[in-house]
């Protein structure tokens, strides 16, 4: 099998020639540049300097010589946006700053700073009107240059059997919302204002759908896998409670899946959000979710073996190899390929599965965990 057909084996519930592996072809399975130049060497590739394809959370875009070493099946077309496009760092004292095209300020520190934190969102105000959210000058999502290039990218991907990923243009839109006016004054506005939460949820919709019908028109017929990410779980339970999700995310989030459905209907829908998301499952199946990543296995609820039995037939379960809040980072290399070993198989019995880490690989991971990580995913392939 090459590349494509081993995913695509998978995606179809069968087990291919060995397990797919997935390596940055998202913005949640992705690298550190820090981690990313340590596995360089530990490989002895040659140095170089990494592009980032998410300047805000310092991921590095692999190039195709470790993906290569690596055996990696996937490979990922990032359209352009606010985290990899036109970011110029403005000083700040301690910090480096940064303001977005949707008006969000973030910052790290220069002092050994790892990546950038939201500081200030474009409504910060407790009270915000209907009003408020038409006039923010927001971005044209649907605009033609953000998937520039990106046909050029994905045909001698294509050509050369590797399986074709098609990030979305921001993250989705509980999360997006957040960014927009605060974690804490959202959730009040959901449970007080739920018509004022609609008015900027539809508008994140309505830009979401833009981008979606511009990017598929264009690359829809090379993808097999597009993406959506809208975190919901905590390490123990939801954001907000099942009944508010289906009230006010689900049914639009309905609307996203189902444009994505229409201009690529050959295409996996990819959803990721960590935390304890069991029981939205059966809603997320219900409105077209294909495979669920990062199978976040230390938050409460998400045990593998128990999410395959439940919901395996349905599902496709991208991630979850290895914990990456404890093991990885900070485990001995026996400790990772134990943990490889019993989440893979837990989760890869019958197809279905798709090897990558619980979201992104973090600046303080060695490279020989990595390396252990793979040895191990290579053992306990079929």
């Amino acid at each position: 099998m090459n590349s494509r057909t081993r995913l695509l084996t998978a995606l179809d519930h069968r087990e291919p020639d060995r397990i797919p592996f997935d390596l940055g072809s998202t913005q949640v399975t992705g690298i550190h540049v820090v981690a990313y130049r340590a596995l360089r060497d530990a490989l002895g590739l040659p140095a170089v300097e990494p592009v980032l394809c998410d300047t805000i959370q310092q991921l590095a875009l692999p190039d195709d010589d470790l993906l290569h070493a690596l055996g990696v099946d996937t490979r990922g077309l990032f359209p352009l946006n606010s985290h990899n496009h036109g970011i110029v760092a403005e000083d700040g004292g301690d910090y480096w700053l940064y303001r977005d095209e949707w008006g969000i300020t973030h910052r790290q520190p220069k002092d050994e700073g790892l990546y950038y934190s939201i500081w200030q969102v474009p409504l910060p105000q407790s009270q915000v009107t209907a009003q408020d959210i038409a006039s923010l000058p927001w971005p044209d999502m649907g605009a033609a240059w953000r998937v520039a290039g990106l046909r050029q990218q994905a045909e001698p991907y294509r050509a050369a059997g590797y399986a074709v990923v098609l990030k979305d243009a921001f993250a989705g839109i509980f999360e997006f919302a957040q960014r927009v006016v605060g974690m804490e004054n959202l959730l009040v506005m959901m449970a007080l204002q739920p018509d004022v939460a609609g008015v900027l949820f539809d508008k994140l919709l309505e830009l979401k759908l833009a981008y979606w019908q511009t990017a598929l028109t264009e690359l829809g017929d090379l993808v097999d896998v597009v993406t959506y990410a809208d975190d919901y779980g905590s390490q123990v339970s939801q954001i907000i409670s099942p009944g508010m999700f289906r009230r006010q995310i689900k049914p639009r989030v309905k609307q996203i899946f189902d444009l994505q459905a229409s201009l690529a209907p050959h295409a996996a829908r990819f959803f990721h959000s960590d935390g304890n998301v069991r029981p939205l499952i059966p809603d997320f199946i219900e409105i077209g979710v294909q495979i669920l990543n990062p199978i976040h296995i230390r938050a409460t609820g998400m045990e593998p073996a128990a999410l395959k039995r439940d919901f395996g037939s349905d599902l496709v379960f991208w991630g979850g190899g290895v914990d990456t809040q404890g093991v990885l980072p900070t485990g001995t290399p026996q400790e990772v390929r134990d943990d490889v070993r019993r989440n893979v198989e837990a989760l890869a019995a019958g197809g279905g599965y798709v090897f990558n880490t619980i979201h992104n690989i973090q600046a303080d991971v060695p490279p020989e965990n990595i390396l252990a990580m793979v040895e191990a995913l290579r053992e306990v392939s079929p």
